[in-house]
C-alpha cells in the first residue's frame, strides 16, 4: 500500500494483449444480481475492485460481497477500493448480506472486506456475525471468507475460525521483495503466519492469491509458491495485475497465458490441492470449484 503523498506513478503505455479482452456484462442474471446489490445497499469487490470477470460471474448469479463498508484504512498501490476514514460500523449489514445470499439462491458464497485498522477488533465481530447470519438463513450454502490480516492478532483471527467457513483465504498479493512497495502497511511474513495459524487452528481449506506483472521475477514467484506450501496453504490463485488508475502502480509486464500455465504446473507439483492460474484470474474466480 502506498501513502497518498507517494501515490504518483509513471504510467507505462502498453496496449493490452488480446488475451485480456472480456465481454461486456449482459443477460437477465447479471441484471438481477445488480438489482439485488442496489436494493440492499450492498458492496461488492466485483465493483469496487473493477474485476474483469464481473459480467461472467454476475451472469452466473454469483457475486463476492464486501462487508464493513467500501472505504479502506489502507492505501495499497494496486487497489481501486477507496482509502480514507470509514463510516461507523453498520450492524444491520450481516442480515442484509445473508438475505441477499438467500434471495440469489447462492450455493457457494464468497465474502471479503476492506481493512478496518480503525476498529479495535479489526472488524472481526461483524465478520463473525455475517457468517452466522448466512448459516442461519442458508444452511446449505458453503462459504469462503477472504479476510484481511487483522494485524496478525489471533484473538480476531479466532473469530473467523470459530464460525468455520469451508475456505478461509488471505492474499499475499505479491512476492517478498515487492511487498513494501505494493502493500506498504502489510508484511509478507505476517501474512504467511496468518495462513499458517489458520491451518493449525483447524481450517479445512486455506487459500491465497498473487498478482503478476508488477515487476516480480520468475524465481520470486516460485519462491512465494514454496512459502505458501510451507504454510500448508491448499489453494492458490495467480492472475494478471491491471492498473486501475494512473495514480496506481503501473503494469510492468503482461504475463503470457503460457507462463501462467507453467506456474500452475509448478504449483500442482508442489502439492497444492488446486491452482487457478491465468491472466483474468482473481481471488474469487471459479471459487465454488475450490470446494472439491
Amino acid at each position: 500500500m502506498i501513502e497518498t503523498a507517494e501515490k504518483v506513478h509513471v504510467k507505462i503505455k502498453q496496449p493490452k494483449p488480446k488475451w485480456l479482452r472480456v465481454k461486456l456484462p449482459t443477460g437477465n442474471n447479471y441484471r438481477n444480481v445488480r438489482k439485488l446489490v442496489d436494493t440492499y445497499g450492498l458492496h461488492t469487490i466485483c465493483q469496487s475492485g473493477n474485476c474483469p470477470n464481473m459480467g461472467e460471474c454476475w451472469g452466473e448469479g454469483t457475486a463476492t460481497f464486501m462487508i464493513l463498508g467500501n472505504v479502506c484504512t489502507r492505501s495499497c498501490g494496486f487497489c481501486s477500493v477507496k482509502t480514507g476514514r470509514p463510516e461507523t460500523v453498520d450492524w444491520d449489514e450481516p442480515e442484509r448480506v445473508a438475505r441477499s445470499v438467500k434471495l440469489m439462491s447462492v450455493k457457494h458464497c464468497v465474502i471479503t472486506s476492506v481493512d478496518r485498522d480503525d476498529l479495535r477488533d479489526g472488524g472481526s465481530i461483524i465478520w463473525k456475525e455475517t457468517v452466522q447470519a448466512v448459516r442461519r438463513m442458508s444452511p446449505g450454502t458453503t462459504m469462503e471468507t477472504l479476510i484481511p490480516d487483522f494485524k496478525g492478532e489471533t484473538v480476531n483471527i479466532d473469530r473467523i475460525v470459530e464460525v468455520a467457513p469451508e475456505i478461509v483465504s488471505h492474499n499475499m498479493e505479491t512476492v517478498r521483495r515487492l511487498t513494501r512497495k505494493v502493500r506498504i502497511q502489510a508484511q509478507y511474513d505476517r501474512s504467511l503466519e496468518v495462513l499458517r495459524y489458520l491451518k493449525e487452528a483447524g481450517v479445512p481449506r486455506t487459500k491465497s492469491g498473487i498478482m503478476l506483472g508488477l515487476g516480480e521475477k520468475r524465481e520470486e514467484v516460485i519462491e512465494s509458491l514454496a512459502d505458501l506450501r510451507k504454510a500448508n496453504v491448499d489453494i492458490v490463485t495467480l492472475g494478471q495485475y491491471l492498473q486501475p488508475t494512473p495514480g496506481h502502480l503501473p503494469v510492468q509486464e503482461f504475463v503470457t497465458p503460457e507462463q501462467f500455465e507453467e506456474y500452475k504446473e509448478i504449483g500442482l507439483e508442489m502439492g497444492f490441492r488446486y491452482v487457478e492460474s491465468g491472466p483474468l484470474v482473481r481471488s474469487s474466480y471459479h471459487a465454488k470449484r475450490h470446494m472439491f
